[in-house]
């Protein structure tokens, strides 16, 4: 969705921008190109590799970008407040990584039971599988899988690993597939587990919401966000924060009681209240945009 997130940010000359999901450089190269002359971005990402190819690519932008290996969730950290005209997110796992067996992201491919977009990080999702509790491992699949069968599927991976601990991709790949076999569906059984654990291990729903309270500080007033989701944990998390600081009012606590409300400026308006979703040019060309929702909002 690179012309849709680039429109949606209106990238002028002059303009200070962040792509806060670098992966290759694709969407910062044409934040650039459209802030030409003399735009400005910043941009980061958690993966080392990803970087490698980002600062290649931006080679005839030299002098025009500053690029950090770092969560987005400590994009306040580092970028100055208030000095950006747009900030874009574009969430979830990129191509290079999900096409690359030793990253251990995918079941199409086998590879180790990794899943780290920070390959300096400790935790992996070997770690997960091997040691934690079925409760707890029935609670990710669930809550961040939508998996249905996520007991049951817990319940076998601690069976199993009692004779040997799984290493690999394609020993939790063909576990689930025994459990639920695909019976011709088109989708692997072991979808939502891998996204589950993906994100369970990347702590991504917690940095999304603290990323999104960074990138709206780091926003000047009538800067945009827009955020590129892949799923409905993150769309949801994405909506909420929308509506939250779009709101004339406050409450206190989980419920919002009319009665209760406290009057206060709204910090951001929807530029659309419909998600934009990918052309079916892009969808004929890269299948993986299927699931791709891109929302833009402007600080007031």
């Amino acid at each position: 969705m690179l012309p849709e997130a680039v429109a949606g940010l209106i990238p002028t000359p002059g303009g200070r921008y962040v792509d806060a999901t670098l992966g290759g450089g694709g969407h910062a190269g044409a934040i650039l190109a459209a802030s030409s002359p003399n735009g400005w971005l910043y941009g980061c990402d958690r993966d080392g590799a990803a970087i490698e190819a980002a600062r290649q690519r931006l080679a005839g932008f030299v002098g025009r970008f500053e690029l950090r290996q770092a969560n987005f969730a400590q994009l306040a950290e580092w970028v100055p407040a208030g000095s950006c005209d747009g900030v874009l997110m574009d969430l979830g796992v990129s191509s290079p990584q999900l096409d690359t067996a030793s990253r251990g992201f995918s079941f199409q491919h086998d590879g180790p039971l990794d899943m780290r977009m920070d390959a300096s990080q400790a935790l992996t999702a070997a770690d997960l599988v091997n040691n934690a509790e079925v409760d707890e491992l029935a609670r990710i699949f669930w809550e961040l899988g939508g998996e249905a069968h996520s007991r049951r599927f817990a319940r076998a991976i601690a069976a199993d690993r009692e004779q040997r601990r799984f290493l690999t991709t394609r020993q939790l790949a063909e576990l689930i597939e025994r459990l639920a076999p695909r019976f011709g569906k088109k989708t692997h059984p072991a979808t939502r587990v891998f996204q589950a654990l993906r994100i369970a291990v990347n702590d991504e729903i917690g940095s999304l919401q603290q990323g999104l309270v960074g990138a709206l500080s780091v926003l000047r007033p009538g800067g945009r966000l827009a955020v590129i989701t892949f799923h409905s944990l993150e769309d949801r998390v994405v909506k909420e924060f929308g509506r939250a600081r779009a709101r004339d009012y406050t409450f206190a606590g989980p419920v919002d009681v009319p009665e209760l409300r406290q009057p206060r400026r709204p910090e951001l308006k929807w530029v659309s209240r419909k998600a934009a979703t990918a052309s079916a040019a892009e969808l004929g060309q890269n299948p993986r945009s299927r699931s791709a929702q891109l929302r833009v909002l402007e600080k007031l």
